[in-house]
C-alpha cells in the first residue's frame, strides 16, 4: 500500500527533516538515505521498519542541516590535505606520460565528499543517532495510519468483490444445475446413435464411456472450492496484520477454479458465467497486489 510521512526536528547545531514514503511491492524493500556518519542509524531505521512492515517499496530519506547559530559548515584540514597531496601526485603522473589536466577550482575541491562537515561532529553521532531513531518511531506511526486508512478502503473493495464472486459462484451452479437435463439427454441420444451403427459392441461398455465423459464435464468440485474460498478470503479480510501473501495464493486458486470451470462448461450459459468470474478474480487479483 501507499503512504507517506515526515517530520523535521532539530538538535544541538543540527536541523533535520525526515521523509517517508512507500507504494505498492510484492515484497519488503527498504532503502534507506542517512549521512553515513551517524554510526549505527541505517541499521536502526532497517530494525524498527522491518518489525513493522512487511511489503512495499519503502524509502527513507533524511536530510541534516547544521544551524547558523553553530556554524553551518566545518572544513576538514586533514581530509583536505590528504585531497590536495592526492591531487598533486595525480597532475604529476599525468604529466609524464604527456597528459594535461584542466586545472581544478576551489569550488570542485569543497564539493568533494568529507572537505566540509556540518556543525556536528563524529564525536556527538551517538546521541544524535538515538534522538533520531526516537523521533523516527513516530514518523513511522503516522506512515503506517496512512496506510492503515489505505487498507480500510481496499477492505471495502475486496469484500465487495467476494460478495461478487459468491453471486456468480451461484449462477454457475444454477446454469449447471439447468445444464444437465440437457446433458442427459445428449448423453442418451448418442448412446442411441452409437448402437444403431456399431455391431459387436458391449452396450454395458459403451454406457461406461458415455458415463465417464459424463463425470468429466461435472463441475461440482469447482463450485465446492469456488465457495470455500469465498469463505477463506473472508476470514482473511477479517484478520489483523499482513495478509497479502496469503491472499496472492488464494487468487491463485480462486482463478484455476474459474478455469476448469470454463474448460467444462459445455454450454455458452455457463461459459459466460465462467468469464464474468475471471474478470471480477483478475480485478481482485490486482487490488490484493495492494494489501500488506
Amino acid at each position: 500500500m501507499t503512504g507517506f510521512a515526515g517530520a523535521a526536528g532539530g538538535l544541538g547545531g543540527l536541523n533535520w527533516s525526515w521523509d517517508m514514503r512507500g507504494v505498492n511491492g510484492k515484497g519488503l524493500d527498504l532503502r534507506i538515505r542517512v549521512p553515513d556518519w551517524i554510526d549505527g542509524l541505517e541499521a536502526g531505521l532497517k530494525g524498527i521498519a522491518s518489525k513493522v512492515l512487511a511489503r512495499g517499496n519503502v524509502t527513507i530519506s533524511l536530510r541534516l542541516q547544521g544551524t547558523e547559530e553553530e556554524g553551518a559548515v566545518q572544513l576538514s584540514e586533514a581530509h583536505l590535505a590528504l585531497v590536495l597531496e592526492a591531487m598533486t601526485l595525480i597532475e604529476t603522473q599525468a604529466m609524464n606520460k604527456g597528459l594535461s589536466l584542466a586545472p581544478s577550482t576551489a569550488a570542485q575541491i569543497v564539493g568533494l565528499r568529507g572537505i566540509l562537515n556540518s556543525g556536528a561532529t563524529q564525536g556527538d553521532s551517538k546521541a544524535l543517532c538515538a534522538q533520531l531513531l526516537s523521533e523516527f518511531s513516530h514518523v513511522l506511526a503516522e506512515f503506517t495510519a496512512m496506510r492503515g486508512a489505505e487498507g480500510d478502503a481496499l477492505q471495502a473493495i475486496l469484500s465487495a468483490q467476494v460478495d461478487e464472486i459468491e453471486a456468480l459462484t451461484k449462477v454457475a451452479a444454477e446454469q449447471a444445475e439447468m445444464r444437465r437435463d440437457e446433458q442427459a439427454a445428449r448423453l442418451r441420444a448418442a448412446l442411441a446413435r452409437v448402437m444403431d451403427n456399431t455391431d459387436g459392441v458391449d452396450p454395458q461398455r459403451v454406457a461406461q464411456e458415455l458415463a465417464l465423459i459424463a463425470v468429466k464435464a461435472d463441475v461440482t468440485e469447482e463450485l465446492d472450492r469456488l465457495r470455500a474460498h469465498v469463505l477463506a478470503a473472508r476470514d482473511l479480510l477479517r484478520q489483523p496484520g499482513a495478509i497479502g501473501r496469503k491472499l496472492d495464493f488464494l487468487m491463485q486458486e480462486f482463478n484455476r477454479e474459474a478455469n476448469t470451470l470454463c474448460s467444462k462448461a459445455q454450454s455458452a450459459a455457463l461459459t459466460r458465467v465462467g468469464l464474468d468470474l475471471k474478470t471480477v478474480i483478475e480485478q481482485m487479483r490486482e487490488q490484493a497486489q495492494n494489501v500488506e
